[in-house]
C-alpha cells in the first residue's frame, strides 16, 4: 500500500538517550488542514503549548519529534528549548516555525541535551541534496518518505513500532503511534499522528478527529496514569483530492482503533488485552464511565493476568460508580467471553469456559446495566509483574 502523496521524513539518532533512533520530523510540501487534542494535565509541557498554538488556526506543514525526553517541568529553559526545538526542525525542512507542531515524550524533569540535539539537526541540514518541493535535506531518512522509520523513531519503552495504513478514494491514511505505559487518556492520548493527502477543510477535520479519538483513543487505559505530553494530531494536505468524509471517518476510526489494540496488547509488562463493553446504560458518558471502572480495577486486571474468572470483582469495579444510582444491581448482568457470570449462578463447567477464554490474548468482559440503550467499550491490558518491574526501573 502507497504512503499519501506531499510528505516527506526525516528520521536521526541525535543522541538524547541511548544509541537509539530519538528524533523526527514529517512535513508536507504545501500548506495542510490540520487538527489536534491533547493532555488536559496541569503538568503540560511546552511541547504541548506550542502545538495548541500551531493547531488553533486549523493549518500548518508538519511535526517534529523527540523521544526518550518529554522535557516537562524544566520551566522557562524547558519553554526555551522547545521552541528552539521547532525553530530548529523548520529550518531543516523550509518552513516557518509556527507551522511546525512539536512532541515530546520520555523521562519527565530532564532537560534536552540541547548542544547535541542543535549539532545534530545543523548536520543534518548540511546533508547532500534536497527533497524535492521542500527544505528537507537527505540523509538518514530525509529528501524521501519513511513512515515506519517515524514509527520507530517515536518509541520509548515500546516493544515494537505502531503503524497502520487505509485507502478511501483516491486518497492513503497512514498513522502511527507510541505509547505501552502513563496511558490514561484525558482528551487526548500517548503521541498518535495521523497524515492523508485527502482534501478536508479544517473545520470539518476537526470535528471528525476528536469523534475518532474520543471512541477509540480516549476508550483506553493502561494504567490510569494520564500523561504530560498526550498529543493526537491529524494533517491532510489535500494532494490526491476530495473524499466522502463518512467514508473517510469509517477508516480513520479503523486505523486509530487497531493502534489503540496495538498499545494495549503492547502494554508494559502485558500478556492480554482486555475488552470491556457496556451495554444497557442511561447515555454513552455513563457507559464509558462504567466501562473505564472495569477495565481500570487493578484487581480485574489481575484477576485477567490470572486467568481467574472472579467476576466479584467486575461488580465491585461496577459498584464503584457510587454516583450514578441508577445503577440497579439487580438489574446488572455480567459476561467473561460467552457465558453468563452473574446474576445467574456460575456453574463449575461455566466458570471452566471463561478460565479457558481468559487465556486467550484478548478477554473479552461484558456488563448490561439494564438502565437505557446507550453503550461504550473500553480497552486495556492485564497487570503483571513486569508492570511493576518496568517502571520500577524506568529512569535507571
Amino acid at each position: 500500500m502507497n504512503d499519501p502523496q506531499g510528505y516527506s521524513t526525516v528520521t536521526a539518532d541525535l543522541g538524547v538517550k541511548d544509541d537509539t533512533t530519538d528524533f523526527c520530523v514529517v512535513v508536507s510540501d504545501r500548506p495542510t488542514a490540520v487538527a489536534g487534542v491533547f493532555t488536559r494535565s496541569r503538568f503540560a509541557g511546552p511541547s504541548v503549548t506550542l502545538s495548541r498554538s500551531v493547531v488553533a488556526d486549523g493549518m500548518a506543514r508538519g511535526v517534529v519529534v523527540i523521544s526518550k525526553n518529554a522535557n516537562v517541568a524544566n520551566g522557562a529553559v524547558g519553554a526555551a528549548d522547545a521552541a528552539e526545538l521547532q525553530s530548529l526542525a523548520a529550518g531543516l525542512v523550509g518552513v516557518e516555525a509556527t507551522e511546525m507542531v512539536v512532541a515530546s515524550t520520555g523521562v519527565i524533569g530532564r532537560v534536552y541535551p540541547m548542544a547535541r540535539i542543535r549539532d545534530g539537526i545543523t548536520g543534518l541540514t548540511a546533508g547532500a541534496g534536497l527533497a524535492a518541493g521542500t527544505g528537507l535535506a537527505a540523509g538518514t531518512a530525509g529528501g524521501g518518505c519513511d513512515f515506519d522509520a517515524v514509527a520507530r523513531a517515536i518509541m520509548t519503552t515500546d516493544t515494537h513500532p505502531k503503524i497502520e495504513r487505509a485507502v478511501v478514494g483516491d486518497a492513503t491514511i497512514v498513522g502511527v503511534a507510541k505509547g505501552v505505559g502513563m496511558i490514561e487518556p484525558d482528551m487526548a492520548t500517548l503521541l498518535t499522528f495521523f497524515f492523508t493527502d485527502a482534501a478536508i477543510e479544517a473545520p470539518a477535520l476537526d470535528a471528525l478527529f476528536r469523534r475518532v479519538v474520543d471512541r477509540t483513543f480516549n476508550a483506553l487505559s493502561i494504567d490510569t496514569d494520564t500523561s504530560t505530553s498526550d498529543s493526537a494530531v491529524v494533517f491532510a494536505n489535500g494532494a490526491a483530492g476530495t473524499v466522502d468524509l463518512t467514508a473517510f471517518e469509517e477508516a480513520l476510526g479503523e486505523i486509530a482503533l487497531a493502534l489503540v489494540l496495538q498499545i494495549a496488547a503492547d502494554g508494559e509488562g502485558a500478556t492480554r488485552v482486555i475488552e470491556t463493553t457496556v451495554t444497557g446504560a442511561r447515555d454513552a458518558a455513563q457507559a464509558k464511565r462504567v466501562a473505564k471502572a472495569i477495565v481500570n480495577s487493578p484487581l480485574v486486571k489481575t484477576a485477567v493476568h490470572g486467568a481467574d474468572p472472579n467476576w466479584g470483582r467486575v461488580v465491585m469495579a461496577i459498584g464503584k460508580c457510587h454516583d450514578d444510582t441508577d445503577i440497579d444491581p439487580d438489574a446488572v448482568r455480567v459476561w467473561i467471553g460467552d457465558d453468563e457470570m452473574y446474576p445467574t449462578p456460575a456453574t463449575p463447567e461455566v466458570l471452566d469456559r471463561a478460565s479457558a477464554h481468559m487465556l486467550g490474548t484478548r478477554v473479552l468482559i461484558r456488563a448490561d446495566l439494564g438502565i437505557g440503550d446507550a453503550a461504550f467499550t473500553a480497552y486495556g491490558c492485564d497487570l503483571t509483574d513486569g508492570y511493576v518491574r518496568i517502571n520500577a526501573d524506568y529512569t535507571t
